[in-house]
């Protein structure tokens, strides 16, 4: 890593690693069907299907995989920020419910979209693109405000306060045991559900991206001699990150989050074109734009209330443990289930 970091320096070899991350969780996403909405709309409709076991798998193995590097003394995540900072418990509560609520209008989560747009899907672009402008919004403009009033309803210092770990108190081998235990719940369910072997494979890759993105951020971290901060795979801060950079700086600072958002384009973009799946969807009669453009500002700004999307709550916090991400991904599910399940009753508003 030194050798790499004296070539590249630490925002190149950053970049470099968001590629590397961003190629492995696009293909591995295309691939699975990795989709938090379509999972919570089997639940909803009481199916228990192959997108849920397909959800499950990336989830545990993310938290097997994380808490094993821990426990192993190859990742500390006491730095990160999704442990260290103050975090938001009405951030999470609120702005998790408003994800999850926006995802089911949307009929998919910041890092679908990401993948979907990818593979020629002009909705999926628009929708992820307003997205991004809410999110932005939210962070630095003319929502900052709202976002700020409602984060600090409830907050939390960070620290051993929004550690799961540390609240609980067992050591980080009994937590990677226990999603170990999960995982191969998950395999076994996924495999009754006639899931695909390749889809099982690629599934636990998913949860393999947001490990390696930790272990990479936190090995760079170690040998660097500046302030390099240990994340892992999100898609609402990157994207904006990405889109401002490219709308407003003559030159880009490279991050891991500039590598990770062009890193998973590729990846998903290059999958879906070997395998003949890659082709372009507009909007239309059945697929009307302001459904998806409602989805588009709640997740945005849900997003930023809750710390991170799907995956940058769902996966990279809820494998640090962070307590806030479980409660935001609870809060996701809650309001993608009970929106669905809100239209199910209203037939002209179904596209699903």
């Amino acid at each position: 890593m030194e050798r790499l970091i004296d070539l590249l320096g630490d925002p190149g070899t950053l970049a470099f690693a968001g590629v590397l991350v961003g190629i492995l969780f696009g293909v591995t996403a295309q691939k699975s069907h990795f989709c938090l909405r379509a999972s919570t709309v089997e639940v909803a409709e009481g199916k228990f299907g192959p997108r849920l076991a397909v959800w499950l798998i990336a989830f545990t193995a993310a938290l097997t995989l994380v808490q094993a590097l821990v426990s192993l003394e190859l990742l500390d995540l006491s730095e990160a920020r999704a442990i260290a900072s103050t975090g938001s418990l009405s951030g999470a509560i609120i702005g998790g419910a408003m994800f999850g609520i926006g995802m089911v209008f949307a009929r998919g989560c910041a890092s679908r979209l990401l993948v979907l747009a990818s593979c020629g899907n002009l909705r999926a672009l628009v929708t992820g693109l307003i997205l991004t402008l809410v999110a932005q919004a939210a962070y630095t403009g003319v929502l900052s405000p709202a976002r700020e009033a409602i984060s600090g309803l409830w907050t939390i210092s960070g620290g051993a306060e929004r550690d799961l770990a540390e609240i609980m108190g067992f050591p980080p081998s009994v937590y990677s045991a226990v999603a170990a235990i999960g995982f191969v719940l998950s395999i076994v369910f996924a495999l009754h559900r006639k899931v695909a072997l390749a889809k099982i494979v690629t599934a636990a890759g998913v949860g393999g991206a947001v490990a390696l993105g930790w272990f990479m951020t936190f090995s760079i971290a170690q040998a660097s001699f500046e302030v390099v901060p240990v994340s892992s795979v999100t898609f609402t801060g990157p994207a904006t990150d990405t889109l401002m950079a490219l709308v407003a700086e003559r030159n880009v600072v490279l991050s891991f989050g500039i590598g990770l958002v062009p890193g998973v384009a590729i990846g998903a973009a290059g999958s879906a074109i070997i395998s003949g799946e890659w082709r372009i969807e507009r909007f239309g009669s059945d697929t009307p734009m302001e459904r998806y453009l409602v989805g588009a500002v709640l997740m945005g700004f849900g997003a930023m209330l809750a710390g991170g999307c799907a995956v940058g709550a769902g996966l990279s916090g809820g494998s640090a443990l962070s307590l806030t991400a479980w409660l935001a991904v609870f809060f996701m599910w809650v309001g993608a289930i009970g929106t669905h399940r809100f239209l199910m009753r209203l037939p002209v508003l179904q596209h699903s």
